[in-house]
């Protein structure tokens, strides 16, 4: 089993993973205690789509919504953005997503990978701006989820 520590140290660059697969799903999360931004990519592609918002309201109902999902796209692996101040310290919510990220590698048995997502909510919301959907904050989850995975994307591209 790990430790919170050990996910801390092992998933905190894309760049020390050697993927093993180079093709097939990819699921993110932008987890956040009241909802959680699911987006979906293709590691051939490398282009992440928003997918949908989970109400994160009871532990067991948010993780029979992801099991759905996991379900319906088959991942080979997993990606949760993982918080941070813009200088690289902790973010409060940090511990609750390397908590979250553990539960769901432990629950599915998937590789599950913390991404940096300082800054994603913002992409987000300035990507949604020209449409006039930027107050709305399901759709903002999926689209923070969409930039952290297209970020993770992007990383493999120059490692």
């Amino acid at each position: 089993m790990q430790s919170e520590a050990f996910m801390s140290e092992q998933h905190a660059h894309v760049s020390r993973y050697s993927l093993h697969t180079k093709t097939g799903t990819v699921l993110a999360f932008d987890f956040g205690v009241k909802r959680i931004g699911v987006a979906v990519g293709d590691l051939a592609l490398r282009i992440a789509h928003p997918l949908i918002t989970l109400e994160a309201v009871q532990k067991a109902m948010r993780f029979n919504a992801i099991a759905a999902l996991i379900k319906e796209w088959q991942p080979v692996f997993l990606v949760v953005g993982l918080p941070a101040h813009m200088d690289g310290s902790e973010h409060e919510i940090s511990k609750l997503c390397r908590r979250f990220a553990l539960q769901l590698e432990q629950r599915f048995k998937l590789r599950t990978v913390l991404v940096d997502e300082r800054l994603s909510s913002h992409a987000a919301k300035l990507s949604l701006a020209d449409s006039g959907a930027a107050r709305n904050k399901t759709l903002i989850d999926q689209v923070a989820a969409q930039h952290i995975l297209q970020s993770f994307f992007d990383e493999l591209e120059t490692s």
